[in-house]
């Protein structure tokens, strides 16, 4: 089966070295020339994962329209603030063709869900959405991992989880496409809230009433944006939001560490090609918080930690000066 995967970074990477391992032949598109070429003449992103071959199965491209030529899936995974104007440049998809995003984050402009993007764009294809507890690098070298793949059409879940999946990447599905997009993107906020505290030097109890609370927020968004509180319980909800919020290779808990520490978001991500998506995402979420009437006392402090210069520890100590409450409030 041919596979276009859109999108060269880490976790496209992982992705395409995945599928290409279970057997799939896979395009994958890069918007550097570097990758293409490092990829086509040393089997190795020079970018991202450098250290991991890629197996012979993936055929590099810089053409967006080559990569979905003939696919049989199309997977779309490039930041959230360069989907929309990816998409441009990818072309004509048959609409028989199921596409998929695995990008965790929100339109940055309209604070859109990127299915929602992707419907605007090819109106009636078959949609799903692909996310969890994933660690790129963790994938690329085949150790266990599972996930979600979302769709409103059941049947078209269940064909991607054997499509897509394989032992040591098992893929559960799940009906609520909203739920499952909200999850993986607001988790990235909340990891730089526990990194934050990390950084401070606060302790795990801080860490994990973080987390805790944190998945309560998400789950009043996710809910007011249509999606099924259970969802959040799940891979995409919980099992996402505790590894990026604890893992070592969180980028985003990694920069509310430097941001404890005195470093400034841009030095941070002036030191790496891979973005931090919560920086990105945690804009957008307090714009749906407004419009729907929501409140996200948490992304609220790191908003005002990335964009108003707040001390990462008054922060802190505005959460915890906060009113007593019940606890399903």
């Amino acid at each position: 089966m041919t596979i276009g995967v859109i999108g060269g970074g880490s976790w496209g990477t992982a992705l395409a070295i995945h599928l290409a391992r279970a057997g799939g032949a896979v395009r994958l598109w890069a918007r550097e020339t570097e990758v293409v070429e490092g990829i086509r003449t040393a089997r190795r992103n020079p970018f991202y994962l450098s250290d991991v071959e890629c197996p012979p199965g993936i055929q590099a491209t810089g053409d967006a329209g080559e990569a979905v030529r003939g696919a049989a899936v199309v997977i779309v995974v490039v930041p959230s603030e360069f989907f929309a104007a990816t998409l441009k440049n990818v072309g004509g998809i048959p609409p028989d063709v199921p596409i998929v995003s695995a990008t965790k984050g929100l339109d940055p402009e309209r604070h859109r869900r990127m299915s929602e993007i992707l419907l605007e764009r090819y109106p009636g294809a078959p949609l799903a959405v692909l996310s969890g507890p994933t660690f790129a690098r963790e994938v690329a070298l085949g150790q266990p991992t599972a996930c979600v793949v979302a769709s409103g059409d059941e049947a078209l879940a269940a064909r991607l989880q054997s499509a897509l999946g394989s032992r040591e990447f098992r893929l559960y599905t799940n009906r609520d496409v909203a739920g499952v997009e909200v999850g993986g993107a607001l988790k990235n906020v909340i990891a730089i809230a526990t990194g934050l505290a990390d950084g401070l030097g606060l302790g795990e109890n801080a860490r994990a009433a973080l987390i805790t609370r944190g998945l309560a927020e998400i789950t009043r968004l996710a809910v007011a944006l249509g999606a099924q509180a259970r969802t959040l319980a799940g891979l995409a909800g919980m099992g996402d939001l505790v590894l990026t919020c604890t893992g070592s290779l969180s980028r985003n808990r990694g920069l509310g560490i430097a941001l404890a520490r005195g470093k400034t978001q841009a030095a941070v991500e002036g030191e790496t090609r891979m973005i931090a998506e919560g920086a990105r995402t945690v804009a957008s979420a307090l714009a749906l918080a407004t419009r729907h009437g929501v409140s996200l006392p948490i992304c609220a402090e790191v908003g005002a930690v990335l964009f108003d210069k707040k001390p990462p520890r008054d922060a802190l100590v505005s959460l915890l000066g906060r009113a007593a409450r019940p606890e399903d409030d």
